[in-house]
């Protein structure tokens, strides 16, 4: 059931080693963003109570595209972000398991294009939609960055609206399917499966139109090698796209911590100081 929440909270937010005051917002939980088929896909939104022209940041959760939900304990807090002045948004998406390849991925794509669509309804500045995920997560909004629309039909609604972001940030996720132990669960119905993942690959997709990305990640992850960032962040490097890459030695296979919440308010404050 549809509920509107007006919130005053103060929470503490490491950023520069300091906590930051949060102002009013309000929350909105379960909206549906997307329809497919005969599937609602929900999202968790929230806002600031006053302002315009605020930047928007869409989570993407982790969970192989096979499980993960949009509000779990180390997701990103829409309130904390709203309270900071930004539009937040967390997104469930359609999961391999009942929605083959790349369900997840235009999902996601469908997130960008309804915060377009109601970019004056929210007050959004649309040249400041920043994404962020883990795990998986990380890989749909690395590709995001990357791919944009790719070959991908526009399903789930607002098929007119703008599908252009500002940057991703990618906290622990893969990059190269095809040499990822659980890059097997990125099946789609049809065509060749290789050929699928390889274009579902950011690394693979680097070009002029690539947006910024920052890449975070650990030695000792275990359900991601650190080689997958490492040989991603090298091919950044090769393309001339704008990044910067956090590298942890033993954080594990990371979420949205304080650290990095510190590193995206970080990363973020640099892209719009240019």
């Amino acid at each position: 059931m549809f509920r509107l929440l007006v919130i005053c909270e103060l929470l503490a937010l490491i950023a520069s080693g300091s906590a930051i005051a949060q102002i009013p917002v309000t929350v909105e939980n379960d909206v549906i963003y997307s329809r497919t088929n005969g599937s609602a896909v929900l999202a968790d939104i929230a806002y600031p109570v006053e302002g315009t022209d605020r930047p928007a940041i869409i989570y993407v959760h982790g969970g192989r595209w096979r499980a993960g939900e949009r509000d779990y304990r180390e997701a990103l807090q829409v309130t904390q972000w709203a309270g900071m002045g930004y539009f937040a948004m967390t997104i469930d998406y359609r999961l391999v398991g009942a929605t083959p390849a790349p369900a997840a991925y235009q999902d996601v794509q469908t997130a960008i294009r309804w915060v377009h669509a109601h970019a004056d309804t929210y007050n959004i500045d649309t040249d400041r939609i920043y994404l962020i995920g883990d795990s998986s997560g990380g890989h749909l909004v690395a590709l995001a960055a990357s791919l944009g629309d790719g070959p991908y039909e526009r399903v789930g609604g607002w098929e007119d609206a703008r599908s252009d972001i500002t940057a991703a940030i990618s906290v622990a996720g893969p990059y190269e399917l095809n040499t990822l132990s659980w890059g097997d669960l990125w099946t789609p119905l049809e065509g060749d499966i290789r050929e699928a993942r390889q274009i579902a690959s950011p690394i693979h997709q680097l070009g002029p139109g690539t947006k910024p990305i920052l890449v975070i990640h650990s030695d000792d992850d275990r359900s991601v090698p650190i080689q997958q960032a490492v040989d991603f962040v090298a091919a950044l490097d090769a393309a001339g796209i704008q990044h910067r890459f956090v590298h942890y030695t033993d954080s594990g296979h990371m979420r949205i911590t304080d650290d990095v919440i510190e590193e995206t308010l970080a990363f973020i404050s640099e892209l719009e100081s240019r």
